[in-house]
């Protein structure tokens, strides 16, 4: 398992929150996702090869938030 954290800038409240984690952690490959509200962060553990980077953070923006590189 990979651990991967985002910067997501646009999160503000728990349905921010819930959004991403139910979103995320849908995807095929993620076995966990965490969102620090004050830090502005989603941390994903995930497996690379079902679940890679750019797939999480496009899943994401489909949400309507920005990751930021």
């Amino acid at each position: 398992m990979t651990k991967t954290v985002l910067a997501v800038d646009d999160m503000f409240c728990e349905h921010c929150v819930n959004t991403i984690t139910k979103a995320v952690g849908a995807l095929n490959g993620v076995s966990a996702v965490a969102v620090d509200l004050s830090a502005k962060t989603v941390t994903v553990e995930h497996d690379s090869g079902k679940a890679s980077i750019d797939k999480i953070k496009l899943e994401i923006e489909n949400q309507g938030f920005e990751v930021n590189d």
